[in-house]
């Protein structure tokens, strides 16, 4: 993700294996799913979260900053 962070999305899951952030709390972040949930990473800006598509059309599927 940019040239700061990478997940894995595997089996149904997405974690974060990667980040060049101080404190790397989103690493030790519990994976998610389908079911809910969110991975974030804010010195990076970053956000992880599985959304339903047929409920957020409008709603961007990524954003970069």
């Amino acid at each position: 993700i940019g040239d700061t962070n990478t997940c894995r999305i595997e089996h149904g899951y997405v974690s974060m294996v990667e980040a060049d952030c101080p404190d790397r709390i989103c690493i030790h972040t519990k994976r998610i799913d389908a079911r809910g949930g969110a991975i974030i990473c804010m010195p990076n800006r970053v956000v992880l979260e599985i959304t339903d598509p047929e409920k957020s059309r409008d709603t961007p599927d990524a954003v970069a900053g």
